[in-house]
C-alpha cells in the first residue's frame, strides 16, 4: 500500500509517495520525525549505496557458482 511520508531536510519539507518496504529502507538511515541536515542525507545515500554494492557482489558470486553447473 502506498502512502506519503515527509522528510525535513534543512528545515524544508519533502513529501514522497512510497510503499511500506521503501519507507522501511528510507527511514533506516533518515529520521522522518526530525529535521535532517544535508550531511545526514549524504550519509544515508552512502550507507544505502554500500549495502547495494555488498548485495550486488554477493549475487554475482552466487551467479558465478551457479554458472559452473
Amino acid at each position: 500500500m502506498n502512502k506519503d511520508i515527509t522528510f525535513y531536510i534543512n528545515n524544508m519539507a519533502y513529501t514522497i509517495t512510497v510503499d511500506d518496504e521503501m519507507e522501511k529502507q528510507l527511514t533506516k538511515f533518515l529520521d522522518k520525525d526530525n529535521n535532517n541536515q544535508t550531511k545526514d542525507l549524504l550519509a544515508a545515500y552512502i550507507r544505502i549505496t554500500q549495502e547495494y554494492i555488498t548485495f550486488k557482489g554477493e549475487v554475482e558470486q552466487i551467479s558465478d557458482k551457479l554458472a559452473r553447473f
